[in-house]
């Protein structure tokens, strides 16, 4: 697995007026980049995909839709250096109208864990009130929360902290968790 996958805190940022798609630049907890990404506009199908740096020479992650817009899509996750598939994310559907909800699927399509939007009347308020509510969600696998995605807020800047120093046991593939992480961000910033 590569280096840039070995960290146990990451910040993605997202700068909001990109005209070619959403630009994301990922971070580690010295604030070096360590991957870049960037989301093709205009697409129906969801393509992402993750590169060592900005020039895009070297892709890392591949995460595409398996349809076009749909509402409690699956995602695919490929390690693009193997072409090895590491899981999938499917969203809740209906359930995710009120409080964002995923499944965590391993390369078998076996459920492994959930990310969860932090608390019901947090997420009714983002929906309903006010966007500057930042979002927290925590994946869960057996149990336990294993890692935590956390926005802060600026009104120009997305900003979200992965945290994976709940997991040391490496239950969660660094991989599958930073994908989670810029799809929640793409799709934030579609909604936005």
């Amino acid at each position: 697995m590569n280096h840039q996958f070995g960290h146990t805190n990451y910040l993605i940022r997202r700068k909001i007026l990109a005209l070619a798609g959403a630009k994301f630049h990922i971070f580690d907890q010295s604030g070096q980049v360590v991957m870049f990404s960037q989301m093709k506009a205009f697409k129906l199908k969801e393509d992402i995909r993750l590169y060592s740096d900005e020039s895009k020479t070297q892709e890392l992650i591949t995460i595409m839709a398996r349809s076009v817009i749909d509402f409690s899509a699956t995602y695919d996750v490929v390690d693009a250096t193997t072409g090895e598939r590491i899981g999938s994310l499917r969203r809740k559907g209906m359930k995710s109208i009120l409080k964002d909800e995923w499944i965590v699927m391993n390369a078998n399509e076996m459920e492994i864990g959930r990310i969860k939007e932090d608390s019901m009347f947090m997420a009714l308020l983002r929906r309903f009130l006010t966007t500057l509510i930042p979002q927290k969600y925590h994946v869960e696998m057996n149990s336990q929360v294993v890692t935590t995605f956390k926005q802060n807020f600026n009104p120009f800047v997305v900003k979200l902290n992965v945290d994976f120093s709940q997991d040391p046991g490496l239950q969660l593939d660094r991989r599958l968790g930073l994908a989670a992480a810029v799809l929640l961000c793409a799709i934030d910033s579609k909604q936005g």
